[in-house]
């Protein structure tokens, strides 16, 4: 059964890439636009894995994080994938309860084995 992965991002380019690379990957792919729009999604849905920008508008990255954490999604992992490569801000989103970080614009190599680090 293919793994279904939920992208959330604020722009449209850059979930048409990711829907490309990780449907070429072989797994599903579910986006949303912002936090509260992956939230809305996330109540229907169990992805096996959530990549989540961190600029959004409405909520951003870390409240998302924050947000599924809180729902008692503990076990889903979240890979953040955004411009921002400060270390305050990888230790934000560690703290709020991401399990990875990937800096774009992303490699598609390197997004494939950071996906594959977190779901097997």
């Amino acid at each position: 059964m293919n793994k279904t992965i939920m992208t959330v991002d604020d722009s449209p380019s850059m979930r048409m890439l990711l829907r490309i690379a990780l449907t070429d990957l072989g797994y599903r792919v579910i986006e949303a636009e912002d936090g509260v729009h992956a939230l809305e999604t996330l109540g229907g849905v169990e992805p096996d894995l959530l990549i989540t920008d961190i600029n959004m508008p409405r909520m951003d990255g870390f409240g998302l994080i924050a947000e599924v954490r809180g729902q008692g999604r503990s076990s889903l992992p979240i890979l953040v994938l955004t411009t921002e490569s400060s270390d305050d801000k990888k230790a934000r989103a560690r703290a709020a309860g991401a399990t990875g970080w990937i800096v774009k614009p992303f490699n598609p190599d390197k997004l494939a084995a950071a996906i594959r680090r977190v779901l097997h």
